[in-house]
């Protein structure tokens, strides 16, 4: 399996802090957004490679951090030659960049390079081995309002996605899902179909909106937290969130 991390966006809502640096590289608690990602990918036995797909701008910071990083696992930034936000490729143009540049056949788990989270990855990888599906993470949120920004799920009683609305005005579910998915390697053309027929660019929930219609996706429903550093108060608040119930574990 191997691990992409989506950091080729370019943070707009938190400048000044994202002038200059990527939002991945920002400190929170003493370590970068990615250090804290890493320190989870490591524990996924299955992983053997990390990919980060980042733009021009900022390739050259992550170069930094990959050589400097300390890591079991070998650790290749991409810079996909965007430099601006007018001309960013989106996240599912970011995993076709890297699966085509790559020549990646194989399964993939994808997080995005702004998100820290509590759960367990490995647990998660395990679950997503045991059901042989590809799988979204999802939590149950009571704040519908916050719903409407996110991806919201649709389950059945067998966990497998009926549908998925990626930031919906009315939710139909109180099930929130979060950008870390799990892919089966037969998954990988379906990224490069559902973008050659025309299919949005940006937000990674696009894509399962697309593909549970056309096979079954499975949800992990985490035991744990996840949160979007997206603007200047969440990175405030970052700085006191309890971020070690995973690493702990």
């Amino acid at each position: 399996m191997k691990a992409i991390i989506l950091a080729a966006g370019y943070a707009t809502r938190l400048y000044p802090l994202t002038l200059s640096m990527p939002k991945a590289l920002l400190k929170v608690q003493g370590k970068a957004i990615i250090d804290h990602i890493l320190a989870q990918i490591e524990k996924v036995r299955d992983i053997d490679g990390i990919y980060v797909a980042s733009n021009h701008k900022f390739a050259s910071h992550f170069d930094a951090w990959a050589k400097a990083a300390s890591s079991r696992l070998p650790i290749k930034v991409l810079d996909d030659g965007t430099t601006n936000e007018d001309d960013r490729l989106g996240a599912i143009g970011d995993i076709r960049f890297v699966l085509d540049t790559e020549k990646i056949d194989d399964e993939i788990v994808i997080i995005a390079g702004d998100n820290l989270f509590t759960f367990s990855l490995d647990e998660y990888a395990d679950f997503y081995k045991a059901q042989g599906l590809d799988c979204v993470c999802v939590k149950r949120m009571a704040d519908r309002e916050a719903l409407k920004s996110l991806g919201v799920a649709i389950l059945d009683a067998n966990s497998r996605v009926v549908e998925l609305q990626e930031k919906p005005k009315e939710p139909k579910s109180d099930f929130a899902v979060f950008a870390t998915y799990m892919y089966k390697r037969d998954t990988l053309p379906l990224i490069r179909q559902y973008l050659d027929e025309g299919g949005k660019k940006d937000a990674p929930g696009f894509f399962v909106e697309w593909l549970c219609s056309r096979r079954p996706v499975c949800a992990y429903v985490m035991n744990g937290e996840c949160y979007d550093i997206g603007t200047p108060a969440a990175y405030k608040q970052a700085q006191t969130l309890d971020l070690n119930i995973a690493e702990a574990l």
